[in-house]
């Protein structure tokens, strides 16, 4: 027979809550840090290919615009999810 796992306090449910949401602030950190770089990326790339017509050069914008909007709603995402752990912890 299988013995029951330890219940977890509610202190150390909030406090691992804790720690897992430090960890996704650290991510949210770095999202915003990689869409600051896209950014720079994209005028950098506009500056070097101003004026061509080659279809290589909307593809490229296109696809920086839309990695930006990707990490723009995994930030989203996160917020959610802080939103709801925070609801949580305050349940209990």
């Amino acid at each position: 027979m299988r013995e029951a796992a330890p219940v977890a306090s509610v202190a150390e449910v909030r406090a691992a809550v804790d720690a897992a949401l430090q960890q996704v602030t650290e991510g949210q950190a770095a999202i915003q840090a990689a869409r600051e770089k896209l950014g720079e990326a994209q005028q950098s790339l506009a500056a070097a290919l101003d004026g061509s017509g080659n279809e290589a050069v909307g593809v490229a914008h296109a696809s920086l615009s839309q990695a930006d909007q990707q990490l723009e709603e995994c930030l989203g995402a996160t917020l959610l999810a802080v939103e709801q752990a925070q609801s949580y912890t305050a349940a209990l």
